[in-house]
């Protein structure tokens, strides 16, 4: 299916200018329904006007108006006059706009925290930076380091949810072959322990040590026969009768 040429400004137009459900315009738009809920909350596409897909002529009034009278039916492109060359897939790192561009570093730090399984090449990919980045943001020598706050990708717009997943998806495959191979060489797995070995403590604390002279039994005979064995000490004075 064909969709948009400008999607995101499509369905933030949609979103505030029609009672369509985020289901119905994700699907339309060719985008993620959590972007789409994002663009209702004010998260997603900030500061992108609206398209009106009907001045554009990419959708009539009435298909819009049988859409939100059925929850359940999905809405066509009009078909246009015009026969466009078919838009062929760009290789390499996205072009990011400059006004974007102060937040890569924000989305790098989000995808090494939540997505580390991520290659260097799918990161570089998803946000359109370089590997030289990606790395001195790793070991924290990036020069704006403090200042680096892990963001959502998709929140800043820098990539869609659509992509994000794909890229997830993927590297979730490549790790389990690789798991799958290293067991079958039988070479060492790194998997992760199990919650009452981490959360165990590291060492056992002692058993406080009871003190000798609570359980000590004394004998009142032996002790003043010690005391009468005790010299007693002269203090050099005598008592005058």
């Amino acid at each position: 299916m064909s969709r948009p040429l400008m999607p995101k400004a499509t369905a933030v137009w949609l979103v505030e200018n029609t009672a369509l459900t985020f289901d119905q315009i994700a699907d339309f738009c060719g985008l993620h329904v959590l972007e789409i809920k994002g663009i209702a909350d004010g998260d997603v596409a900030q500061g992108i006007k609206g398209l009106d897909p009907v001045s554009a002529g990419q959708l009539s009034r009435a298909e819009i108006e049988r859409c939100q009278k059925d929850t359940n039916t999905r809405l066509k492109l009009q078909e246009s006059e015009y026969e466009l060359p078919p838009v062929k897939p760009r290789k390499g790192p996205r072009y990011t706009p400059v006004s974007r561009r102060q937040d890569r570093p924000d989305a790098i730090a989000w995808l090494l925290r939540h997505h580390p399984e991520l290659t260097d090449a799918q990161v570089t990919k998803l946000v359109g930076t370089t590997k030289p980045t990606i790395q001195s943001i790793r070991d924290r020598s990036h020069w704006n380091s403090p200042n680096i706050k892990p963001v959502d990708p998709v929140t800043l717009g820098l990539c869609s949810q659509i992509e994000l997943d794909a890229a997830v998806q993927k590297a979730a495959r490549r790790v389990e072959r690789e798991r799958k191979k290293a067991v079958k060489e039988g070479r060492a797995v790194e998997t992760l322990l199990p919650a009452a070995e981490t959360t165990a403590p590291s060492y056992e604390p002692e058993a406080p040590q009871e003190e000798e002279t609570a359980n000590r039994s004394y004998d009142a005979d032996s002790v003043f026969a010690s005391l009468k064995d005790k010299p007693v000490e002269d203090d050099g004075e005598e008592e005058n009768n």
